[in-house]
């Protein structure tokens, strides 16, 4: 009985180490919060975009831009290091001498909201802020390969599915303040520096969360997520 309780004993240490291994494994694929390990930095990744990478952080592109002197955002590459807040902005006590005191930023761009469409039929089933889903948008249920269509007129900045929790995802640019997203997408109909019209179809419908067919439905104002609803017109 001994051995047979010591041979249980070894498999379960076994299990253990097994599962410490694989969590740890896990947390090195993970893409980390900004600033979780106090350095405030990204490494680009194959395939990101300024725009994909300010859109996963809250973030305004122009804004990233500047902080990194990366001019209009194209000079970026894999393996580089982004800051991702402004020169002066650290948080760590770790120094004691006074913190330089940064330049004054320039103002956020303020420019009007363009005239919103819906970008699809459907119900609204999960509100702004809501679950399932990243809650920074809504998300419009509807039928599998139903059209998606651009909100507004713009410029696409991101067609890809680099982003986790989003799906193939599409990012129009308006103007200097705002952006639009459209998520969980079937097929891209349109590609990154494509002018697009207001009504254009853009994408098809695929499946969100719960495996439902569903559109994730976002507008951001100079970086920030924003409810939907006060864009849109009623219906």
């Amino acid at each position: 009985m001994a051995d047979t309780l010591r041979l249980k004993l070894g498999r379960g240490a076994v299990f253990a180490v097994a599962l410490i291994l694989l969590s740890g494994c896990t947390s090195a694929v993970r893409w980390d919060s900004p600033g979780s390990d106090g350095s405030d930095r990204h490494v680009v990744r194959k395939g990101e975009t300024l725009y994909s990478i300010a859109f996963r952080y809250g973030k305004d592109p122009d804004s990233l831009a500047r902080w990194n002197g990366l001019g209009d955002g194209s000079l970026i590459y894999p393996g580089q290091v982004l800051r991702l807040s402004p020169a002066g902005a650290s948080t760590s006590t770790a120094s004691s001498r006074p913190p330089a005191s940064p330049r004054p930023l320039p103002k956020l761009p303020d420019q009007p909201a363009p005239a919103w469409a819906w970008p699809t039929k459907g119900r609204v089933s999960v509100e702004f802020r809501g679950n399932p889903g990243p809650g920074t948008g809504i998300l419009i249920d509807g039928n599998a390969g139903q059209p998606i269509l651009a909100a507004a007129p713009g410029r696409v900045v991101y067609a890809g599915s680099g982003l986790i929790g989003y799906g193939q995802l599409i990012i129009i640019k308006h103007n200097e303040t705002y952006l639009s997203a459209y998520g969980y997408t079937r097929s891209l109909l349109v590609k990154e520096g494509q002018a697009i019209n207001r009504g254009q179809r853009i994408a098809t419908m695929g499946e969100g969360p719960e495996r439902k067919p569903r559109l994730h439905f976002e507008i951001r104002r100079n970086g920030q997520p924003v409810d939907p609803r006060q864009f849109l017109p009623s219906r």
